[in-house]
């Protein structure tokens, strides 16, 4: 996936002008997947060893210089990882504004503080009690699992793939607040902020109260439990530091809209079909960059790959007469996740398409199933 990113960087570079921006995003949609299996791997691997190394240093009372520099490497990984896919997460979509390196900075120090105090009261409660530390960890990776699962993602293919993805996404959540779904956020960040707190200090507080004492000294107790209740309190401060002033969409507070999507759609036109994507499938390479944006990369037209009519349509009278072609109706709704569109395509009906692009005199459109409101799509790119 490195050398097919490295590629694709390459080619948005080398080729026509009219085609750099077609490797471009496809890059960006790769960097946005190896983003998130590395954050994956991270939760997957660094969280545990950090757990066990600072279970260890807390059993022992001491520190050694390689375990303590492994350690903080851990620590940092977690944080850089959750940062560094958000950031190219906001990067590879055109419907979310980018997000700032003052913002990104904030985001790893929130993170950072957060889980340094989640895993300092793990491995706190772990070095009394192995088997209880277990029995929570479990109990809390199924509530978390189970709290993703209502939640309704839409990430995956199929609902088992899906049902997998929020399994892992669960681990996620025993360490650290990880967003997958869009929308507003705000109320299940803060529930799942008030659960934290609560289980750092019940966790920390029962440490405290069973403590080896021959080990470990009052001062040295009593130091710790600092350690984790301002760390979490940092990791709350520069929370609200992102939210109220580097947030990509403005502050908080603010109720102004500064995205590109229009929430709300038109009105359906009368003998149109209903979500269908009226722009012909074709490859990039047979329309003109400079139709839809100004030159690679540029943000300033704001315009989305998934975008909203922003005005009512004009009279069907005014309208030129449209020869009806094939119709590919898919029965899933459309996704808004990076490169949704260009992976089921490509994976799922690169040989339908094709062959009806080039059996049919007219372009095939496709009509996805619409579980709210219609909305007409106007805008639609693939790599087919």
């Amino acid at each position: 996936r490195y050398l097919r990113t490295l590629y694709l960087g390459l080619q948005s570079r080398w080729q026509a002008e009219h085609r750099r921006r077609h490797f471009y995003w496809r890059m960006m949609f790769e960097s946005a997947d190896i983003s998130m299996l590395r954050l994956l791997e991270a939760f997957l691997k660094s969280a545990p060893q950090l757990v066990l190394q600072l279970s260890i240093m807390v059993q022992q009372n001491s520190i050694e210089p390689l375990q303590g520099f492994s350690a903080s490497a851990s620590l940092v990984s977690l944080a850089w990882m959750i940062a560094s896919y958000q950031k190219v997460l906001r990067d590879s979509r055109e419907d979310k504004m980018p997000m700032s390196y003052k913002g990104a900075v904030v985001q790893i120090l929130w993170h950072l503080f957060t889980i340094a105090a989640r895993a300092i009261a793990f491995a706190l409660f772990a070095s009394v009690f192995q088997l209880y530390f277990g029995i929570f960890i479990v109990t809390h990776w199924c509530i978390m699992t189970f709290w993703i699962i209502q939640g309704e993602t839409d990430f995956c293919m199929s609902k088992w793939e899906e049902i997998i993805y929020n399994m892992v996404v669960g681990i996620i959540y025993i360490f650290c607040w990880f967003n997958v779904k869009e929308g507003r956020s705000r109320y299940r960040m803060c529930i799942y902020y008030i659960i934290t707190l609560s289980e750092n200090a019940a966790l920390t507080i029962l440490w405290f109260l069973y403590y080896d004492r021959k080990t470990t000294s009052d001062f040295d107790a009593l130091i710790l439990v600092c350690v984790v209740s301002s760390s979490f309190a940092l990791g709350i401060f520069f929370m609200f530091i992102y939210y109220c002033l580097l947030h990509p969409n403005g502050p908080i507070f603010s109720h102004r809209n500064v995205g590109c999507i229009f929430r709300q759609g038109p009105a359906p036109v009368p003998g149109s079909p209903t979500d269908a994507v009226t722009s012909p499938p074709r490859s990039l390479p047979r329309t003109t960059g400079g139709e839809r944006e100004g030159a690679p990369g540029e943000r300033d037209s704001c315009v989305p790959v998934f975008q909203v009519r922003p005005c009512a349509p004009p009279a069907a009278a005014a309208r030129a007469p449209r020869t009806e072609g094939p119709v590919i109706r898919i029965d899933l709704p459309r996704k808004k996740y990076p490169a949704w569109d260009a992976h089921f395509i490509d994976r799922r009906l690169r040989k339908t398409i094709l062959a009806l692009e080039y059996a049919s005199p007219t372009t095939p459109r496709l009509q996805y199933r619409t579980p709210g409101a219609p909305q007409e799509v106007l805008e639609y790119e693939t790599t087919v």
